[in-house]
């Protein structure tokens, strides 16, 4: 019985009741998405590089050690020696091993020499690999290849030539020795996006001339002895490893990190990388808390419109009244209206993000790089309906209260 007159009173104020609605939902739509938007950009954080048993560095901290080596911000505070990389490469539970030096740049971009092999065992978001489109990889030992944001932010198109910087902030430019950008990395929302890659080999070349930090004073090797030349190189940044079985992870992390030829340090990537979210991750707080606080000004709004509705309902609630129904009723009554008006909010809120989420989840991958799922609504967000409910039925306890005590006279007055 009360149901139907909850339903029938919804109805009777169809307009202001459906804009509340449609208010709570799209708070509900904004609460929700944040919380999908949190989620998709820890996973994403979290599969910047996946597959990836170690990295191995200079010894410092291991979240210094993943800033430079895997998201290029900052410095090593020394280079590994390329026979230590050589003797890591050598033990017997290594099944691959990618060397990355750092140092120098293109127009802020960071420029990462490396072997062909990164290609092929970089991964990120739970195994997926790189693609190079358009173009190909370090054929020669003068290309690049070059991430979507370099070739989005320069203008880059397959075969433009590129001059390295020496250094991060320095005027002094390889302009004797430029690059050809040979491919580009299709977005993958990873610092991979914001690098230029180049060979090991490379980065030896263009440092021929180069001594302490500086260029030798007129001096200019020619680059057809340079090709000739062995450009093998005597230090490194940092280096990726996979081992062959998981089991042997921790006998090598501490074989390196207890390597006596030169101080190493080897962390594993997950770790790292949670280490570094409770860093950064404190940003999520501040959204979920901005969306809670849309949440709470939709409902603060239903109950306004119920306070409203009161005196216009005055005579209704004095005919129910005379009709036998208990002050109880009433009160049951103003809350299951919020109650239902929440409930619809949040299911219409559900169907809203999710209609969202289908129609912008391929764009904001193509743009951004992240990836957010469109699994069914977990435990979470089912209590984050429950929770907009329940808050709802309590925001209405205060109109409800009130018109509880109205009296029967109060509401059969005639006030001229």
């Amino acid at each position: 019985m009360i149901l139907r007159l909850a339903f029938g009173s919804l109805r009777a104020r169809a307009l202001t009741v459906g804009l509340t609605v449609l208010a709570i939902a799209l708070s509900v739509a904004l609460f929700l998405g944040v919380e999908k938007v949190r989620t998709g950009a820890r996973a994403s954080f979290a599969d910047t590089i996946s597959g990836t048993d170690l990295i191995v560095g200079a010894r410092s901290g291991s979240v210094q050690l993943m800033l430079y080596s895997v998201f290029r911000i900052g410095n090593a505070t020394n280079n590994v020696t390329w026979q230590s990389y050589q003797d890591i490469a050598a033990r017997d539970e290594v099944d691959w091993i990618v060397p990355i030096s750092l140092g120098d740049s293109h127009r802020q971009f960071r420029v990462m020499g490396t072997t062909p092999a990164f290609f092929e065992h970089y991964k990120y978001r739970g195994g997926r690999a790189l693609q190079i489109t358009p173009g190909a990889g370090l054929d020669d030992l003068y290309d690049a290849v070059i991430g979507a944001d370099v070739a989005a932010a320069l203008g880059y198109a397959v075969d433009d030539p590129i001059v390295v910087s020496h250094g991060l902030a320095s005027f002094t430019e390889h302009d004797d020795q430029p690059f050809r950008v040979a491919g580009i990395i299709a977005k993958t929302g990873t610092p991979v996006d914001r690098t230029v890659i180049v060979s090991l080999q490379a980065i030896e070349a263009i440092h021929v001339d180069w001594q302490s930090g500086a260029q030798q004073p007129g001096q200019s090797t020619p680059v057809e002895q340079i090709r000739q030349m062995d450009l093998t190189p005597k230090a490194i940044t940092a280096a990726m490893v996979g081992v062959k079985s998981r089991l042997q992870v921790f006998a090598l992390q501490r074989w390196i990190n207890e390597y006596p030829e030169e101080p190493l340090l080897a962390v594993l990537p997950g770790l790292a990388l949670q280490e570094l979210w409770q860093i950064v991750g404190l940003a999520e707080t501040a959204l979920v808390g901005v969306s809670a606080m849309v949440v709470v000004t939709a409902l603060l709004g239903m109950t306004a419109m119920i306070f409203s509705s009161l005196n216009e309902r005055r005579r209704e609630m004095a005919i129910w009244r005379a009709m036998g129904a208990r002050p109880g009723v009433i009160l049951g009554l103003l809350v299951l209206e919020a109650v239902l008006m929440a409930a619809l909010g949040a299911l219409l809120g559900m169907a809203l993000l999710y209609g969202a989420l289908a129609l912008a989840r391929p764009l904001i991958d193509a743009a951004f790089g992240l990836w957010l799922p469109l699994d069914p609504p977990g435990l979470r967000e089912l209590w984050g309906m429950l929770a907009v409910i329940g808050a709802a039925a309590l925001a209405s306890l205060l109109p409800a209260l009130r018109a509880y005590r109205l009296s029967l006279a109060d509401g059969m007055m005639v006030r001229i």
